[in-house]
């Protein structure tokens, strides 16, 4: 067993230093369409997203790290009109014409029992989170929130666009599309391709100095 966990670490090593040999940073197009020209999109175009699009988006936003690697976002893609049409009484007003039109909307959830898994995933007993259900709680909201971040920075990396809302019922949702379970919803995230018509300028930033100290 020693020998086959020193070489899974030696083969990990191996990997790390090989994409460091060969790409010290992303350039400034990578940078651009991630983050510095990148929007927040509230109308789409008429492209549908496939399901191996989201089979793909899944196998990069998973790799985000997580404490304990406890993994605990789930994420259901609300994607065909009757699964719209269950999310619209959820939503805010304002937020219909937002998510409606959107090729999939994305309800990041985090599961309260993710503790579950945790020796499946990180080889640790999930013990003192069964036993305390505040820490399990923050865990799982502060992990899936990460992992929410990592969802759609994975969607820009492959092309796609990105619509984060926080404006809808968080128990309205869990009733309709998690009743019975240990899911409750974190955010909504639209995903599909953006109307570049109608982005708005990007908001103010704060500067670093004035939310950022270096001790």
């Amino acid at each position: 067993m020693a020998n086959a966990e020193d070489q899974a670490k030696q083969e990990a090593a191996a990997r790390v230093k090989d994409i460091k040999s060969r790409l010290a940073a992303l350039d400034d197009d990578a940078l651009d369409l991630m983050f510095r020209e990148a929007r927040t999109f509230r109308a789409w175009l008429d492209k549908p997203v496939s399901d191996d699009q989201l089979k793909a988006l899944h196998d990069l936003f998973i790799l985000g790290p997580t404490s304990n690697n406890c993994l605990p976002g789930r994420v259901v893609y609300v994607k065909s009109p009757e699964a719209k049409e269950r999310l619209k009484p959820c939503l805010n007003e304002g937020n219909v014409p937002k998510v409606m039109p959107a090729p999939v909307t994305a309800i990041i959830a985090h599961d309260l029992h993710f503790f579950d898994r945790l020796e499946e995933f990180s080889g640790k007993s999930g013990e003192r989170f069964a036993k305390d259900a505040e820490l399990a709680e923050t865990t799982a909201l502060r992990n899936s929130s990460l992992q929410g971040a990592y969802f759609m920075l994975a969607a820009r990396a492959l092309g796609m666009d990105a619509g984060p809302i926080s404006g809808f019922k968080n128990d309205l949702v869990d009733k309709e599309f998690f009743a019975e379970s240990n899911l409750k919803s974190n955010f909504l995230c639209n995903i599909g391709y953006g109307d570049p018509d109608t982005v708005r300028p990007r908001g103010t930033r704060p500067s670093f100095n004035s939310i950022s100290e270096i001790l």
